[in-house]
């Protein structure tokens, strides 16, 4: 069995599960994710493009950067998910989001085109989340920095993103008005 390799964002992998999981609370998470590509079309409907783009904090996403990571998790989550529902304990590699975000310059890109996206997306990997058995949900994969993870896991943890990074996106546009 290989060893665990620490992220590049992630230190603590167990910490960010427990986070994820916290901010998730008791809500629904398939009904967090149905909700998520409203709330971002909400978010850039009142926003500029300009202020979408802005970057409040050095070193920090704009919140159009964080549009384009909620894109590129929902490519990597719906891979995840249909590799473990289909293989028999499949390995999961992590990514490095902020390559991703940079190398796909997602603050020159339209957040809403970025929502349309992620709104596509995220109606095909919903469709295949409420078709979940609990036996489809207990089905593990290995992440290669967070270790065993059932689809249950992942579909908590992919909730409890959802709502961390529209948090993320609502304060950077405070903080830069």
């Amino acid at each position: 069995m290989p060893e665990l390799t620490p992220g590049i964002w992630v230190s603590d992998p167990e910490a960010y599960r427990k986070k994820m999981y916290r901010l998730l609370g008791d809500r629904d998470p398939i009904a967090v994710l149905a909700a998520t590509a409203d709330a971002l079309d909400d978010i850039v409907k009142s926003h500029s493009a300009k202020q979408m783009r802005s970057r409040p904090f050095e070193g920090k996403w704009t919140p159009t950067e964080v549009i384009g990571h909620l894109c590129d998790a929902e490519w990597v989550y719906g891979f995840r998910m249909r590799l473990i529902l289909c293989e028999d304990e499949p390995q999961i590699l992590g990514m490095d989001q902020d390559r991703w975000v940079s190398g796909q310059r997602y603050n020159e890109r339209d957040p809403a085109e970025l929502v349309r996206t992620f709104r596509a997306l995220r109606g095909c990997n919903v469709y295949q989340w409420k078709r979940m058995t609990p036996a489809d949900l207990a089905r593990t994969g290995r992440h290669n920095e967070r270790g065993p993870e059932s689809l249950g896991t992942m579909l908590r943890m992919l909730g409890g993103h959802d709502l961390s990074h529209l948090d993320q996106i609502t304060r950077y546009l405070a903080a830069a008005t």
